[in-house]
């Protein structure tokens, strides 16, 4: 049988919450939590009929949840400017930030519609330009954004002399990549607001192994069907061995978005590998203390996006 872990939230009644990636898997899960905790929850979606799907299965559990449907392509920095503009002119504070979105290993080289490889551009990049756009938004509501890691940046390295693996292109070595910028930016947006006083605090997390859809078919990919790996995962998942399930997947973004003394910390899974189990706090891998890494990918980032902080 999966193996069940609960994790308790504080009442978030007044606060809002933007969650990326909500329209289905782990973030749906976040989305729900927080709603059913209070929060007024906005779900930025690229599928606009996924997304009123996902507001209707939350509203079947949590019939009072206040959610909020827009439109975002993270694969486009012109969606991402649009959304920001608008949100900054409607002028409500934001209280949470989860940047969860992400895609993983297309069969072939991608690139967005900015000319970025596909999963930097659409992992790191873009919701690089959405937290800098939000910025005085998550200054006014004192905000906790949590970035989303991933077991495979344990390993990771930046390909500091081909960001976009125009040379011999590696998917995983460049899904690798993304989610290491992903984490060194949450890091590193945590030691700059603190230096500037934006009163931002900013935590990381990742959520192990899961059957959710990241290795699952994705047309628009280019991945016609279910990977193996995926099969693997949802086969030992059923039978609750070493990894985790969705929902439990979840769990570490939920902890890194509400612990009261969460800025600069990491957060995933406590079982065998990191892979399964508990969510809690976890010492930060070798590659995510580079902070020459992350300050040179700070500087990286703004260059290419032409999106800056402050």
């Amino acid at each position: 049988m999966p193996r069940t872990y609960d994790l308790p939230l504080p009442d978030l009644t007044g606060r809002r919450a933007l969650v990326t990636g909500a329209s289905d898997g782990m973030g749906l899960g976040i989305a729900e939590r927080l709603a059913g905790a209070g929060a007024e929850v906005l779900l930025p979606v690229r599928n606009r009929a996924k997304g009123e799907a996902a507001v209707a299965r939350i509203r079947e559990t949590r019939p009072r949840a206040r959610l909020v449907l827009h439109d975002l392509d993270l694969a486009s920095l012109e969606s991402v400017g649009a959304l920001t503009a608008r949100l900054r002119e409607d002028g409500e504070p934001l209280h949470v930030l989860v940047n969860n979105a992400g895609l993983m290993n297309p069969p072939e080289r991608q690139v967005t519609a900015d000319g970025f490889e596909l999963q930097l551009g659409t992992n790191h990049l873009g919701h690089w330009a959405l937290t800098a756009g939000l910025l005085p938004l998550l200054r006014a509501g004192r905000a906790r954004v949590v970035s989303q890691g991933s077991v495979a940046a344990r390993g990771a390295e930046m390909h500091w002399d081909d960001l976009g693996w125009e040379r011999d292109y590696d998917s995983m070595a460049a899904y690798r990549q993304s989610k290491l910028a992903c984490a060194l930016f949450g890091l590193e947006l945590s030691r700059r607001s603190a230096a500037a006083g934006w009163g931002i605090t900013s935590a990381v997390s990742h959520p192990g192994v899961a059957p959710t859809s990241l290795l699952a078919a994705r047309p628009e990919l280019g991945r016609t069907g279910d990977t193996r790996e995926v099969r693997l995962i949802r086969w030992m998942s059923r039978r609750g061995i070493v990894v985790g399930t969705v929902e439990s997947a979840g769990l570490p973004a939920l902890m890194a978005a509400t612990a009261p003394d969460g800025d600069g910390r990491f957060y995933g899974p406590q079982g065998l590998g990191g892979i399964g189990g508990r969510p809690g706090e976890t010492a930060l891998w070798k590659p995510l203390r580079d902070e020459a890494d992350a300050a040179r990918l700070w500087t990286a980032s703004a260059d290419l996006t032409g999106v800056a902080f402050g």
